[in-house]
């Protein structure tokens, strides 16, 4: 027996099934209840038109007790199987013996109370000693009662008239092949009933083990994907130091011919540190993220296409590479700059182009060939924006749709919210009307941080 708070697996011997609800316990009362009023107005109606099961039946109140006491425990079958298949059994052998005249009711009553061991037992080694037990008191109960017909109306007369003549004796026979039918209905139930909740519960278990395995899955994509972006950050960052090495050396060599042009240069040493470290907090920010992700949308790929992993030189001027590598797989794409262009950080630089990077593998993997793609990167007042459209015509002219359901769904969409959330950005990516896809971030030029508590200013340090 499991010991520990944890369900026992389905596939373990040790299996049981759960508990009856309230809902049930309060449908088997009501059972219970219609049993008793059935079988009662059964046996006045029998009394009535003078029917009896042996001999002459019992008085009226004491064929009501017996049918109570026999029917009435049906209202705990599935909460106590054992002791009601115990009860009712031996109520049943006591109460056909009284010869109440009432046999259909009780029958089903007895029934019940078998299937109800074979389906609902929690503990199947006393289902079965219970079992077994109540088929053997039933079994010797019916023999006992041949045997005592036999002695009372063969007496004195010829063995072969005694059997085909008897009516008492075929009604016998009748009997045990209606039992034998009666008993193996009973026990066939309850045990399909049995391995059916069973098979339920595994079921409910391999769904729940494979909900585990994509959210685990969706966690390391959502990891992988982060440390990616951090060693990219290295990139960047050492860019910030270098441009920070030359101007404090330029700054030193002019100190004294040229003080104007020496704070010149420290006044962009100051800039460039600004900017290393507010892209640090920045990403800081979004790594320490703890929340959901926001779920993926229709036209994500499972993973992004391998890519070179020196991301050394991923800026907005490696874009028109990308369209062109693009256009030599047979994508007919379109590039465009909206905007007078102006000077990038590093980190804003390569996530745009991995942005479009992305977009174009997921172009290219899920429209299919003959889609009109368009790539524009605007540069506006305060923020540069990316967009990437495509109009869905290879996936259309093929059939495949390009509906929400039209692909399996995967993790590249929440790499390049991530990318576009580093600088205080946005992303949106969707379906467009009627078919086609739209991808747009819009990353800020500056990201306005409050100023820094002690904490923060401790954490910077490190």
């Amino acid at each position: 027996m499991n010991t520990t708070d944890e369900p026992t697996p389905a596939a373990s011997p040790e299996w049981v099934r759960r508990p009856p609800t309230k809902a049930e316990l309060r449908v088997d009362m009501a059972i219970a209840g219609a049993l008793v009023c059935a079988a009662v107005l059964s046996m006045v109606l029998l009394r009535a038109a003078g029917g009896t099961v042996m001999g002459d039946p019992p008085a009226h109140w004491v064929s009501v007790v017996c049918l109570v006491v026999t029917l009435v425990p049906v209202a705990w079958r599935r909460r106590h199987p054992e002791a009601v298949t115990a009860a009712v059994g031996a109520a049943f052998i006591i109460t056909t013996e009284l010869g109440v005249p009432e046999v259909l009711l009780l029958n089903v009553g007895f029934f019940l109370a078998l299937y109800s061991l074979g389906a609902w037992s929690r503990r199947r080694r006393a289902a079965r000693i219970v079992r077994w037990s109540v088929l053997g008191a039933m079994l010797i109960w019916l023999i006992s009662g041949f045997l005592r017909m036999d002695l009372f109306d063969g007496a004195g007369a010829d063995p072969q008239a005694m059997i085909v003549g008897s009516g008492e004796l075929a009604m016998m026979l009748y009997t045990v092949m209606i039992n034998i039918l009666y008993f193996g209905a009973a026990l066939w139930f309850g045990h399909h009933a049995w391995e059916s909740a069973r098979n339920r519960a595994r079921t409910e278990e391999q769904a729940q083990q494979l909900r585990q395995e994509q959210d685990r899955a969706a966690a390391q994509a959502v990891v992988l994907e982060r440390l990616r972006i951090a060693r990219e950050l290295h990139d960047a960052v050492a860019h910030h130091v270098s441009l920070m090495g030359v101007q404090s050396a330029a700054a030193r060599a002019t100190l004294q011919s040229d003080p104007q042009a020496a704070e010149r240069s420290m006044r962009q040493v100051e800039e460039s540190a600004r900017r290393s470290v507010a892209e640090l907090q920045d990403l800081l920010g979004t790594l320490r993220q703890e929340e959901v992700l926001p779920a993926p949308t229709a036209r994500e790929p499972g993973t992004a296409e391998p890519v070179d992993e020196a991301s050394a030189g991923l800026d907005v001027d490696r874009i028109p590479q990308l369209i062109a590598e693009a256009r030599s797989h047979g994508m007919h794409v379109d590039w465009q700059i909206v905007g007078a262009p102006r000077e990038l950080g590093p980190l804003i630089g390569l996530n745009i182009c991995r942005i479009v990077q992305e977009a174009l593998t997921n172009v290219r993997k899920h429209a299919g060939p003959g889609t009109e793609t368009d790539v524009r990167l605007r540069y506006g007042a305060a923020a540069v924006e990316v967009e990437i459209s495509d109009d869905g015509a290879g996936r259309h002219a093929s059939g495949a749709g390009s509906g929400p359901g039209a692909d399996p769904g995967g993790y590249g969409i929440l790499g390049m919210r991530e990318r576009a959330a580093v600088g205080g950005g946005t992303l949106h990516a969707g379906p467009r009307r009627p078919h086609g896809f739209l991808v747009r971030a819009r990353i800020p030029y500056t990201h306005e941080r409050a100023p820094d508590g002690p904490q923060d200013r401790s954490t910077t340090g490190v």
